[in-house]
């Protein structure tokens, strides 16, 4: 099948290389912007871009969606799919419409679940122990479109958001794989989706990385891994603010939620406002690296009591 493809980051390029892998005549990729990055301020290309690039691929990226060019790439075009993985860019209906089977998306919930920009962070903030990818048509409203097929997996007690995300982009490809399969036979189903069902999954902030200890322990874990790598679970143990990236549950105290319960080589210990206690295993102090708390400790005093 004759094949547009948009997307960005890491999770996309998953999606892009099985269609390249099946087979599919892959006419163009669309990507966002280069941006500068680091301290050097070095225009960077996106994942999604370096991969088309390796593969010979046509990249186009628009600085606007709505001015004509984007729609007059795709006339020249002429693809009879779109694929969109995290590209990042809402779609006028003139695109959506304009391939003969349409416009599909690669979303990693079960939608209605989880619409927006951050629906795997989101769904380990929460506490679920289920999600999976959902393969839709693109509709005007966001992530509302008609489902063709979607695919559960199980989340690991301990797994973070990042973590997930790299199985989710390959389960989104398998599934994108199969998708388009269904189109190109025939079979494809549209599902509508239960509106009245739908959660909203937005954009993360640095708003929700400090941690309250009055919290449950669970409740704790769950922003940890959600929130790794970006923007961090962050804490103040002494007088250092810390940024957290992994926690073990302790075990039932009675001192008051935010104590130091004990600091060693399980990391730092601290009481939950559940009566239980975290440990926080790895972190990184503001101007440091990433490291285990027990090599963190080594280094500096920490007051257990307090």
């Amino acid at each position: 099948m004759r094949i547009l493809f948009m997307g960005t980051p890491d999770f996309a390029v998953a999606s892009l290389q099985r269609l390249v892998e099946d087979g599919h005549d892959v006419c163009g990729v669309f990507t966002q912007p280069d941006k500068p990055k680091n301290r050097g301020m070095k225009m960077t290309f996106s994942p999604v871009k370096e991969y088309a690039l390796s593969q010979n691929l046509d990249v186009y990226q628009p600085l606007k969606m709505r001015d004509g060019e984007a729609m007059g790439i795709v006339e020249q075009l002429q693809p009879e799919l779109i694929v969109v993985a995290a590209y990042g860019r809402i779609l006028p209906e003139e695109i959506l419409n304009a391939p003969k089977y349409g416009s599909i998306n690669v979303h990693s919930s079960l939608l209605p679940k989880y619409r927006g920009a951050a629906p795997i962070n989101w769904a380990i903030l929460d506490g679920l122990d289920e999600t999976g990818v959902t393969i839709m048509y693109m509709a005007k409203e966001l992530d509302a479109g008609d489902i063709i097929h979607t695919v559960k997996t199980a989340i690991d007690p301990y797994e973070t958001a990042q973590e997930l995300t790299m199985r989710l982009a390959q389960l989104g490809a398998q599934a994108l794989s199969e998708a388009v399969e269904m189109l190109r036979n025939g079979t494809a189903v549209r599902t509508p989706q239960d509106h009245s069902a739908y959660t909203y999954a937005p954009m993360l902030s640095k708003e929700l990385s400090p941690i309250a200890w009055n919290r449950s322990a669970q409740e704790i874990h769950n922003q940890v891994r959600g929130l790794t790598p970006w923007p961090c679970a962050s804490t103040v143990v002494g007088d250092k603010k810390l940024k957290v990236f992994c926690t073990q549950f302790g075990s039932a105290t009675n001192a008051p939620a935010g104590t130091v319960v004990s600091a060693g080589k399980q990391g730092i210990e601290i009481a939950c406002g559940d009566g239980q206690t975290l440990f926080i295993t790895q972190l990184q102090a503001e101007g440091g690296k990433r490291m285990a708390a027990a090599d963190y400790l080594r280094g500096h005093s920490v007051q257990v009591g307090v």
